[in-house]
Parts: C-alpha cells; sequence; structure tokens
C-alpha cells in the first residue's frame, strides 16, 4: 500500500485532472468487461488463472457475450450517453439526457444488458406516456434503485459543475433520472464530494474524509454514506479481495461504494494495480472499477491512465471528441 500524505498532490492542471477522471472512469468499465459478476472466487481464478489482467472478451455463458475487448458495460454505456449530452447541450439537462439514453437503451436493437434501474425507467417513461400522451416525461422519476447507475457515469458532470454552488443538486437531479432512490441519490453526491476535492488537488485520503463530514450533516442516508467512508479509510490497509469480500461484492451501494474506496485508498499510487486487484474481487467489479478509475485519474491527472488501454477502447474517438469540448467548457468558465 501506497500511504498519502496530507495536503495536496504535485503539480497538475485541471485540465489534466478532468481527463485523467472521465478516461479512468471509462478505461475502468471496460477493463472489467470480460471478468464482470462473477462471484464464485474459486471460479474466478479457475477462469482467470493469476487473476484477470483486463479487456477480456466475454465468454459464451457471461451477461456481456457478443462484446468484444474493449467494448463498454452497460454502466460505460450510460456514461457515454451522459458525456454526449453534456458536451452537446453544454450543460447537464434531464430531458435531453434521458431522452438519449431512452432512445439507445430501448432500441429493438440494443443487444447490452438492461440493469434494474434502466428496466424500471424505460417502464416509467412508457406508462407515463400511455397516461400523458401531450406531456414531456421530465425524467425525474427513475426506478427505485440503489446500484451505481449513477455514479459509474459521474465524471464529465463533476467536471463541469464541480465549482458551483448548485453542485450537489445538479447531482441529485443527473440521479433521479434513473434512480428516484434516496440511498442512491446519496451516495452519488458522496462520490461526487470526492471528485470535486480531487479536481481541486486534495490527496484521496483528505477527500474521502471531507467528503464523509459533509454527508454526516445531511440525512440519515448520507450519515450512512459517511460511515461507509470513515470504514473504507480505515481499512486502507487490509487486503483488498479479502475487504471487498467483507463489504460485500454485489451491485448495492452500501457495498460497492466502501469496496471501491478502499481499494481505491490501498492502491493510492497504483493505477494499474488498483484496477487488477478490483478484477480479482469478483462481484460487481465494473461498477467499483468506474468509481475507482475516476478518483485515481482525478488524483493524478491524465498520465497515469495508460495510454494503450485508452486506445483499446472501442469508443475511444467518441470518448475523446465530447471529453474535449467538456474540457474547454471548464476552461471558459476557469
Amino acid at each position: 500500500m501506497n500511504n498519502q500524505k496530507s495536503g495536496t498532490t504535485g503539480p497538475c492542471s485541471l485540465e489534466d485532472r478532468i481527463r485523467g477522471a472521465v478516461w479512468g472512469q471509462f478505461v475502468g468499465d471496460a477493463f472489467c468487461l470480460g471478468s464482470h459478476w462473477i462471484y464464485d472466487l474459486t471460479e474466478l481464478d479457475r477462469r482467470f488463472p493469476g487473476g484477470p489482467q483486463g479487456f477480456e472478451v466475454p465468454a459464451d455463458w457471461h451477461y456481456h457475450f457478443g462484446k468484444k475487448s474493449g467494448d463498454l458495460t452497460h454502466y460505460g454505456e450510460g456514461a457515454l450517453v451522459l458525456l454526449q449530452s453534456l458536451a452537446v447541450m453544454g450543460a447537464f439537462n434531464a430531458v435531453e439526457f434521458g431522452s438519449r439514453y431512452i432512445a439507445l437503451f430501448d432500441s429493438p436493437g440494443y443487444s447490452g444488458y438492461r440493469d434494474h434501474a434502466t428496466k424500471e425507467t424505460i417502464a416509467n417513461f412508457h406508462a407515463f406516456r400511455a397516461a400523458h400522451p401531450k406531456e414531456v416525461f421530465r425524467y425525474q422519476g427513475g426506478a427505485d434503485d440503489d446500484q451505481p447507475a449513477t455514479v459509474s457515469r459521474l465524471a464529465p458532470l463533476a467536471a463541469l459543475y464541480s465549482r458551483h454552488d448548485d453542485y450537489l443538486s445538479v447531482v441529485e437531479r443527473a440521479t433521479l433520472v434513473f434512480q428516484n432512490n434516496l440511498r442512491a441519490v446519496a451516495y452519488a453526491q458522496g462520490h461526487a464530494l470526492i471528485l470535486r476535492e480531487l479536481l481541486s488537488g486534495a490527496v484521496l485520503s483528505d477527500a474521502a474524509r471531507t467528503a464523509a463530514k459533509y454527508m454526516a450533516a445531511k440525512s440519515n442516508e448520507g450519515i450512512e454514506v459517511s460511515k461507509m467512508i470513515h470504514a473504507a479509510v480505515t481499512a486502507a490497509s487490509l487486503d483488498v479481495r479479502e475487504t471487498a469480500v467483507r463489504f460485500g461484492q454485489s451491485c448495492p451501494l452500501k457495498s460497492s461504494f466502501p469496496s471501491a474506496l478502499q481499494c481505491a485508498l490501498h492502491h493510492t499510487d497504483d493505477f494499474t494495480g488498483a484496477l487488477r486487484a478490483n478484477a480479482a474481487a469478483g462481484g460487481d467489479n465494473a461498477g467499483r472499477a468506474a468509481m475507482i478509475g475516476a478518483w485515481l485519474g482525478a488524483l493524478h491527472g491524465i498520465d497515469v491512465v495508460p495510454h494503450k488501454w485508452m486506445e483499446l477502447l472501442t469508443a475511444e474517438e467518441k470518448i475523446s471528441d465530447k471529453l474535449e469540448i467538456i474540457v474547454a467548457l471548464v476552461h471558459e468558465v476557469a
């Protein structure tokens, strides 16, 4: 484990931290495509001797079968939709983002995985359209879901809004599009607060403690987020795989969020090691990896993300083009 001292990290521009956060989020997601959602660690070790090395092709029994190395999971595909929406609009717009998302995930041609947040929100959309055919669905009544749908896509939104007074309100609106759940909102805000501190140059342990302090004063759900952040910080020196099993390998944020944070803290200065250790912990490693990649990318900047991994992504050009629009927008108001 590499321990961080209190204070700030070394010289790194805001623009490079933004690039690191967004690329880290997407690379983390794609890294776990072929090893995603394997909970039995004996089975994981059998299928990936020495642990997943990243970007494996999903097997024919797998949830993501049909995708190829470098493709994104459904989390990453949703994240790409948000990035595109932010770049096109220059701001967060729930209706534009929601409409764009529904157009992809509700399309008869979509062959990827649809998680609970997506399926229930699509059902809500169609029910609303049937009852109110002339009204616009506002996309603020998503599924009752407390999993990583939102936290796995927030990096570009954090880049645009982290210095705005309404930052956490925007995060809440972005969450409600597909997760009308107080716990999901609270964890998304906790994640966003950590990203804000990192984009400002804080070290990860300090960023986590600052987020925990703020969340503890917000709500009962915020208190839970604060407690889980402190639990992750306390466990930072422990084995990542054993700690993930203890927190829980599953999707719900009460498990996945502290597991991700503990891994990022344990491998603070080792982006590659963090993603490999997280992948080897099994379960919802893709959801966790999106958070880990975003945090470590924001902490160290774009140079920490292996360039060859960025080039592996099928969506490399789309991500690069839209991300640079976000960077330019942030630079204009800096």
